[in-house]
């Protein structure tokens, strides 16, 4: 069985054709994605179809979304092991003014936050702006 494969049967995903190929396609990404960037890597498939394998990644928590900001909502491959029910990729996100790209910087983890009583945190997104390590050469 393929890795993608594996993979989405691990999170409860059915692994059809698409689903592989898009899975595979966000484990080449070295960098957070846009729906328009999946889309123009697939031209022959529907944006919808894309939008709701996107969606249903992220249900299953294999992608977490990321505002960096821009307007528009990014998507990477979480960083932990299968059968979450919640996302857990608590960690810094770094959007290059420079390129424009979004980067998970997975080694720096978002410290527990101490909420007053009665506060309940339903996401938590930490976005540092700046120029990335490759417009910086």
């Amino acid at each position: 069985m393929e890795e993608s494969e594996k993979q989405l049967k691990k999170f409860g995903v059915r692994p059809t054709a698409m689903r592989i190929l898009v899975h595979r396609f966000m484990v080449s990404q070295n960098s957070a994605v846009s729906l328009s960037v999946v889309e123009g890597n697939f031209e022959k498939s529907d944006r919808t179809t894309l939008y709701r394998t996107l969606k249903t990644f992220e249900e299953k928590c294999i992608v977490h979304q990321i505002d960096d900001g821009t307007g528009i909502p990014k998507y990477a491959l979480c960083d932990h092991d299968e059968g979450l029910t919640k996302h857990s990729d608590l960690h810094l996100h770094f959007h290059c003014t420079k390129c424009n790209r979004t980067t998970c910087l997975t080694e720096h983890r978002i410290p527990q936050i101490n909420l007053p009583d009665k506060f309940i945190p339903e996401d938590v997104n930490m976005l540092v702006k700046g120029i990335c390590e490759l417009c910086n050469q």
